[in-house]
């Protein structure tokens, strides 16, 4: 069996699981992001990996029936950096940013799991030391990337 699970998308906008031999709806495969299960979708017919469309879909989906994630103003802006000379800076530093949040978060789950042992203040203050630091560090990247990304347009 493949470590990543195959889901392949049928012209009638079905989708086929693989790995359960059933077809299987957006819900279904939100549960497998939500579970950590490594997938691919490809279309049937193109063998084109289709992953990145469904899960703009479901993400789609999320914000028009759940309590959104991304504010018009949010949106707005991040359509304006599409074709922008710094694309690549705002991706990367929205990734980085993605994974140090949610390595906070595991720290902070992990921490939580020590307070019981340990004083509560003490944790909370070594932890949110560390996630300014990271902040900081992230923040001082993004700003010398976007001065280099400006300065080497500025040579051209």
């Amino acid at each position: 069996m493949s470590d990543i699970r195959v889901i392949k998308k049928y012209p009638n906008r079905r989708l086929y699981d693989t790995e359960r031999s059933k077809y299987i709806t957006l819900e279904d495969v939100k549960k497998l992001v939500m579970e950590g299960t490594s997938f691919c979708v490809k279309d049937v017919k193109t063998d084109e990996d289709l992953t990145r469309t469904i899960l703009l879909q479901i993400i789609s989906e999320q914000e028009h029936n759940g309590e959104p994630l991304f504010s018009t103003q949010a949106l707005t802006q991040l359509i304006r950096c599409y074709g922008q000379t710094y694309q690549n800076v705002i991706s990367e530093y929205l990734q980085n940013s993605i994974d140090i949040f949610t390595q906070q978060q595991k720290e902070f789950q992990d921490k939580l799991q020590e307070t019981v042992a340990t004083n509560p203040f003490t944790a909370m203050n070594d932890l949110t030391e560390r996630n300014l630091k990271m902040w900081q560090d992230v923040q001082e990247n993004f700003f010398k990337a976007t001065a280099s990304g400006n300065s080497s347009k500025d040579n051209k």
